[in-house]
């Protein structure tokens, strides 16, 4: 099971930096590391072994835990993080890590108070440590079964858009409301759970805006129409944009549809293992700038995609660090006139050794409806 070998990794990882056990709290890192898709859960994960690693959560999710998570001792509480403080103070836990990127304030007291109260009453207590971003480091790169469910994610988002041209759901006189539900059911006729995000579909002058969420707006014959979505399939997210026109395209259309196809081509092609994700981005927005848009490209280049929509890593100027082999990412340059309308590309990818795999299949070309 992968999810057996991902916190062998991590105990290595604990080991290395002298922690006795990481207690995690965020429901992401939870799912990745035992499987639970519950709402309710905290997990101990012990430096020693499997077998002194324990999972908890409350007793509406007794059914369900013991199926989703089958080889970790389970313990049924609330609140499940004071629960598992607790357990570790009892066995003399010294080091404790906790995701302080994800816990409050007051929610560290409430683990330290649980920790102290369990504790010994004389002897060391335990010390709860600061260890933020263990667990999303080691979600960076995706295993092959993370990636086959972004593979499913992306073809289902790919069979919806196919689907909604074919029937003639993107047409003139329907409003973008109308166009994202219909493009969301279409996903999950094939097989998603749900959207990734909430779609957008912008017409018009709203196509310049990078983030329109849909309104009442009617589609208009010589529209460019924006549609920005993804599929979620086993709690792993993809991401597509395709710009298309309604009608004949005008000459300005045209050449900001293919200039934005050139940069994202450049974006794509620099996708290579070890390549500083600064130059990724600097590759597609240099193609931007020397056409005179550079100020119309307004965001970052792309970004890391998996049990999240947004993670790392992240494409932009200032990024720092370098591409790995198994990251999964997007590019997705765009350039936006306001007024007049915007053009946006984006694909999902897998970074390789060799060229990158494209998992976001659906042609590039503008297509004209």
């Amino acid at each position: 099971m992968p999810h057996t070998s991902r916190r062998a990794a991590l105990r290595a990882t604990l080991r290395d930096r002298g922690l006795d056990a990481l207690l995690v709290t965020n429901l992401l890192n939870i799912r990745y590391l035992t499987g639970f898709t519950g709402s309710n859960a905290a997990l101990l994960v012990s430096a020693a072994s499997d077998e002194a690693t324990t999972f908890c959560t409350d007793g509406r999710y007794t059914t369900q835990s013991a199926r989703q998570v089958p080889d970790l001792e389970r313990l049924t509480d609330r609140p499940c993080g004071e629960a598992l403080a607790a357990r570790a103070a009892k066995a003399g836990l010294r080091k404790v890590g906790f995701e302080s990127a994800h816990v409050t304030v007051d929610g560290l007291d409430s683990l330290a108070a649980a920790a102290s109260a369990a504790g010994p009453a004389t002897g060391p207590a335990t010390e709860l440590v600061r260890a933020p971003g263990m667990v999303e480091l080691f979600r960076l790169v995706k295993d092959d079964t993370e990636i086959e469910a972004l593979r499913m994610a992306c073809a289902a988002a790919d069979r919806a858009l196919a689907d909604l041209l074919e029937h003639g759901g993107l047409r003139a006189g329907r409003t973008e409301r109308e166009i994202a539900r219909e493009l969301e059911s279409r996903m999950l006729d094939h097989g998603a759970q749900g959207p990734s995000f909430e779609s957008i579909v912008a017409a018009g002058a709203n196509s310049a805006i990078p983030h329109h969420r849909p309104t009442d707006a009617v589609v208009r014959t010589g529209d460019l129409v924006k549609l920005d979505f993804g599929a979620l399939v086993d709690g792993y997210h993809s991401d597509m944009t395709r710009t298309v026109v309604v009608g004949p395209p005008a000459d300005w259309q045209r050449e900001l549809h293919d200039l934005v196809a050139t940069s994202q081509a450049a974006g794509r092609a620099a996708l290579s293992t070890g390549t500083p994700l600064a130059d990724v981005d600097r590759a597609s927005r240099s193609v931007i700038e020397a056409a005179g848009h550079g100020e119309h490209f307004t965001h970052g280049l792309g970004h890391g995609v998996g049990l999240q929509i947004h993670e790392a890593p992240a494409f932009a100027r200032a990024s720092e660090g370098t591409l790995l082999p198994g990251m999964a990412v997007t590019v997705e340059p765009g350039v936006y006139l306001a007024g007049r309308g915007g053009v946006r590309i984006e694909d999902t990818l897998v970074v390789r050794e060799g060229a990158p795999e494209l998992l976001t299949l659906t042609t590039k070309d503008l297509v004209v409806v």
